[in-house]
């Protein structure tokens, strides 16, 4: 697949929802930053591979603690330099996203890269949400960066007033830190918890990370969200998160051509009329014509006019396709995350 950001490579590749995925930049100069332990998005890079134009031989960063070639060396991740990314780029924008392989070492061969690019099953049917989710669930007090101190303030439990319950379906470190921003205590929980063990913590939201692969196969979240929405505590849900949100509520899904991945997305707000510049970074949607009675579209984006948010008429439920947190990429979205805030607030 291919992505538009200029910026955040870093943030790319350490994005759990990029795992199983072969990523090719657009923009030609790639490692020009370097790359610092503080742009990480989870606790290891999850992209299967990288696919530049230009790698330069200077990283110009006063933040820079690695260049990227010596990054992706570290974390054990194949690379390739030198690709026409832009003819490429065209291929999978007009034919979709392609099986790929990257062959490194003594004894490669065209023959060998082609048996291995076809024997991928594709994403379709793959549940990875289980695969990269934390396996025990997890204290998050951690703010969003501070330029002044080139880190990131840890907030005391007693100065945050909401408690959030986050599924970790392949969730962003900046998701977390943006919640804590705004006064949310979070515990971060396994994709696979029982609703009953969320209640149990009694939060004000729960809330549904982002995250990599098909969301059909995901059952166990499926009917955990039932679950919760039988409650009135209120939801939101981002991404992967979005498409589970959905399908709980009797939309349904479908597998996009190249799907979305860039953090230069035109969505527009249906109530407003609002125009925002989003970050993006999915290959499933929610199909609108399949939305029932009790769901709202409410975001859709000017790309393709496929559906970008929705929100339940009978609960305090809503979700976004894309990525509010951007990271990298605008703020534009931002709000939504106050409108959780809010949401939590007037139940209280």
């Amino acid at each position: 697949m291919f992505n538009t950001a200029m910026t955040g490579y870093q943030e790319i590749l350490t994005d759990p929802s990029y795992a199983q995925q072969i990523v090719t930049l657009t923009y030609p100069h790639i490692g020009n930053t370097g790359t610092t332990p503080e742009d990480v998005e989870s606790d290891r890079v999850w992209s299967a591979g990288l696919v530049i134009r230009d790698l330069p031989l200077v990283a110009s960063n006063w933040r820079n603690t690695m260049s990227l070639s010596d990054y992706l060396k570290a974390n054990n991740v194949v690379a390739i330099a030198g690709i026409d990314t832009r003819r490429l780029t065209r291929i999978l924008r007009e034919k979709g996203s392609q099986n790929g392989c990257i062959m490194v070492g003594d004894n490669i061969s065209e023959e060998a890269a082609i048996a291995a690019a076809q024997g991928f099953p594709g994403l379709k049917g793959m549940d990875l949400a289980k695969v990269v989710s934390v396996k025990e669930k997890y204290e998050w007090r951690s703010t969003v960066w501070d330029l002044k101190t080139d880190s990131h303030a840890t907030i005391d439990a007693a100065d945050l007033p909401y408690h959030v319950v986050a599924y970790d379906y392949g969730v962003k470190y900046n998701i977390l830190r943006m919640l804590v921003e705004r006064g949310c205590r979070v515990t971060v929980v396994p994709a696979q918890t029982l609703a009953s063990d969320v209640l149990a913590l009694q939060p004000d939201g729960v809330f549904l990370s982002n995250g990599p692969g098909d969301p059909e196969p995901c059952d166990y979240a499926i009917q955990a969200i039932k679950d919760v929405l039988e409650t009135e505590i209120p939801v939101f849900g981002i991404c992967l998160g979005h498409q589970l949100l959905a399908l709980a509520s009797g939309a349904k899904t479908l597998k996009m051509g190249h799907g979305h991945h860039g953090a230069n997305h035109p969505v527009q707000d249906l109530d407003t009329g609002i125009v925002m510049i989003t970050s993006q970074n999915h290959g499933f949607a929610v199909d609108e014509a399949t939305l029932p009675s009790n769901v709202r579209a409410i975001h859709k984006s000017l790309f393709d006019g496929s559906l970008q948010g929705i929100e339940r008429t009978d609960k305090s439920a809503f979700s976004f396709q894309g990525h509010p947190e951007a990271s990298p990429g605008p703020n534009d979205v931002a709000p939504l995350f106050d409108r959780f805030i809010n949401e939590m607030a007037k139940r209280r």
